[in-house]
């Protein structure tokens, strides 16, 4: 075959789980790079070497690839499971160590970030993450004996939230002091009493 013949296209790899593995991938760098209101799913799907139709056929939107994409409300339930007692321990050691890892390119630091930019979205968002997490929640809270009443479940949830964004917008976006500079052993002890407080208090 001569310079002057157009190339045979390759056949494409039927492959679902890659292909789903590559957009969350180039999904959670693209929305950490440019924020929620910034990405295009045609740039995630170029980055991903996938077709703009197949990411909406695994994800339909925008808005659902973004919380697929974000660390912490993908691997809640990894996280969240265990003794409901010790629930507040794992949910700060993994958001302390998560973001202590790899802050700039983190999609929940993107999303606070798009918050000023684009206030509908960024809540759409949040409220999209908080039901996701009520379920998580309540599934592990359910099982213990000593929490608080169950009618104040959405409450508190919401408040657990709140805190976490709180403390990751003051230590890696205004990094204000003393969250900026704080140990992270130090901040994950403050925080899991913070959040033992919210739920068992």
């Amino acid at each position: 075959m001569n310079d002057t013949e157009p190339a045979v296209p390759r056949r494409r790899r039927r492959d679902p789980e890659g292909h789903r593995a590559a957009i969350i991938e180039a999904a959670r760098h693209t929305f950490a790079e440019r924020g929620y209101a910034r990405t295009t799913l045609r740039e995630i799907a170029r980055r991903a070497g996938v077709t703009h139709g197949l990411i909406t056929r695994h994800f339909a939107s925008k808005e659902r690839l973004f919380l697929q994409a974000v660390p912490g409300n993908r691997d809640l339930e990894q996280v969240a499971a265990g003794d409901a007692q010790t629930l507040p321990d794992r949910l700060a050691h993994a958001f302390v160590r998560r973001l202590e890892t790899d802050a700039v390119n983190d999609p929940l630091i993107a999303l606070l970030r798009s918050a000023a930019s684009d206030e509908r979205a960024a809540a759409d968002l949040l409220a999209a993450m908080q039901e996701h997490s009520a379920v998580v929640y309540r599934s592990v809270l359910a099982q213990g004996e000593d929490t608080a009443p169950d009618d104040d479940m959405d409450a508190r949830v919401a408040l657990v939230g709140a805190q976490m964004m709180g403390v990751a917008f003051s230590r890696y976006i205004a990094r204000t002091e003393p969250l900026a500079t704080m140990p992270p052993d130090q901040l994950t002890a403050h925080l899991t009493r913070i959040l033992r407080n919210i739920l068992f208090g």
